[in-house]
């Protein structure tokens, strides 16, 4: 087995990547830089010999539950953030493939000429054949499944596939810390603990969905250049929510 391979701690991984992180400093739209980033520790973690598929959120670029706050209607507004994120999916593919990666993008709304229709067969073949499998466009269920950067859809299509762990990009704190700098990180949790406590990991649906299938949830800092690498390795980065917060999650 080559040298690379050995240091994989997990053969599968699910990587959910919020609109916000393709912005960068800029808050808003993709930045080149950040992208290009972003895809180079993917090649990295691609080398390691990791299967490794991808969910994107579309906050970057329009937000349903905002919209909806606006008055606009809520499903009219899910819609609409889908296909938010099916534009950062074909950025993300772009970058990817220039990195020298095999990349295809699937989606559950169709756009055939853009971007393949979700077929959980297909899905499962992509990333063993060394093509990294692009999944977004929700679930075609606005409002009862919401399809935003904070209220992935991925954990429901992970599950069936036997991801090792779906990954946020964003820190696991009873708040926001971007917004409240005295936030407090928490090391590890443990899924009752995270729905009671109202934690901003993900939405209540995604958690349970992972706790019925025995799904750990890493969060993490992507700002920080290396840390999928990391975590792929096994090292230990970020939060982890899982069925057990006083042992460590198994690949």
């Amino acid at each position: 087995m080559p040298d690379a391979q050995r240091h994989a701690a997990y053969r599968r991984v699910l990587l959910k990547i919020s609109g916000e992180a393709l912005a960068g400093g800029q808050g808003y739209g993709i930045d080149p830089d950040t992208i290009a980033g972003i895809a180079e520790e993917i090649r990295e973690v691609i080398g390691m010999g990791v299967q490794l598929a991808i969910v994107i959120g579309g906050g970057n670029i329009f937000r349903g539950i905002a919209a909806s706050a606006g008055g606009m209607d809520r499903a009219t507004g899910d819609y609409m953030g889908m296909l938010a994120t099916i534009i950062n999916a074909l950025a993300l593919q772009d970058a990817i493939e220039k990195a020298g990666v095999a990349t295809r993008v699937l989606s559950a709304i169709e756009m055939r000429a853009v971007s393949e229709p979700y077929i959980r067969r297909r899905a499962i073949r992509h990333p063993r054949q060394r093509a990294r499998g692009g999944l977004r466009g929700g679930h075609r269920q606005p409002v009862s499944s919401p399809p935003t950067p904070r209220v992935p859809c991925a954990p429901s299509r992970s599950a069936p596939r036997c991801c090792s762990r779906p990954r946020r990009s964003t820190a696991s704190t009873p708040a926001d810390p971007v917004k409240e700098p005295t936030a407090t990180k928490l090391a590890r949790v443990g899924y009752i603990e995270a729905l009671n406590r109202g934690l901003d990991v993900m939405d209540h649906t995604a958690i349970s969905l992972c706790m019925d299938n025995k799904l750990p949830i890493v969060v993490f800092d992507l700002t920080r250049r290396g840390n999928i690498r990391r975590i792929v390795a096994g090292e230990s980065v970020g939060s982890v929510v899982t069925n057990d917060a006083t042992q460590p999650p198994k690949g």
